[in-house]
């Protein structure tokens, strides 16, 4: 469908790549940060391999729902992984141009995706449901987290996957308002300010809605790009209604929340 060129020159006429790929051809697209390449692939490793193992193996059978999917890195992961069909969400139109090119780019089967432009808040998916659902990185972007989860649990009938910037100055159950800037395209549209949640809130509110939930213990190989997996102040959650968390390896979960860093020394944003 593509020749090098061609290729290229669709690359380039984005003004900016949040994720790496190689599409073929010698094109791999140019990442914002170079930091951040390094933090996908251990991100994969870290919340997207138990995912997998967690299904059997292979999300083969598998309808996902990919959240904020911006140009469809994760989804990308799930076709790969074996899933019948990915639909990604996303508020940036942007995004989604970047999303089918990669999927075009990747020669997949029209009909094992598709990508759609909507406000999730806003988003009317009738019928449809699927077994998993991917929230990453974005409900610390999010001024409605409760509102969020209902919809969540309403189109899933399995498996949450939430990764999630947390709040770590206090401890408990709580959100924190955090500001954002709403022309930033890795933020949400809605509002200049969000509800970041702490590790416990992210809990309690997973199992509010009929989830089991656990936090996974990050066990980078490189913290390039990582920090805030190494110092607390992120995390990936497994959720489910119907699989069984305690197939997970007591290893790989985190029982409480890590010691938040001293004061003034954390990653924290706005």
């Amino acid at each position: 469908m593509y020749d090098a060129e061609s290729l290229r020159k669709r690359v380039e006429s984005f003004s900016r790549w949040h994720y790496e790929f190689d599409l073929g051809h010698g094109v791999t697209t140019p990442i914002a940060s170079i930091g951040h390449a390094n933090r996908h692939k251990q991100r994969k490793e870290y919340f997207f391999t138990p995912l997998v193992e967690l299904c059997g193996g292979t999300l083969s059978g598998k309808r996902v729902l990919d959240l904020g999917c911006n140009a469809g890195y994760w989804s990308l992961a799930a076709i790969e992984a074996g899933a019948d069909f990915v639909l990604g969400i996303d508020g940036r139109q942007m995004h989604i141009d970047q999303a089918n090119l990669v999927f075009e780019a990747k020669a997949i089967d029209p009909g094992r995706y598709r990508f759609d432009l909507a406000d999730i808040f806003a988003l009317d998916l009738q019928e449809e449901t699927f077994d998993i659902v991917l929230c990453l990185g974005l409900l610390y972007h999010v001024s409605k987290p409760f509102e969020l989860m209902e919809r969540m649990s309403r189109w899933n009938t399995d498996v949450l996957v939430i990764d999630s910037t947390l709040d770590t100055r206090i401890a408990g159950a709580y959100f924190r308002i955090a500001r954002q800037n709403v022309e930033d395209p890795r933020a949400a549209l809605d509002r200049p300010v969000a509800l970041r949640p702490t590790w416990r809130a992210v809990v309690r509110l997973a199992e509010q809605y009929g989830y089991s939930c656990v936090a996974l213990r990050p066990r980078f190989t490189d913290w390039h790009g990582a920090n805030r997996y190494r110092e607390g102040s992120r995390r990936a959650f497994l959720c489910a209604k119907r699989s069984r968390l305690s197939a997970i390896d007591s290893g790989d979960v985190e029982a409480a929340p890590p010691t938040p860093p001293a004061p003034g020394l954390g990653p924290y944003e706005g």
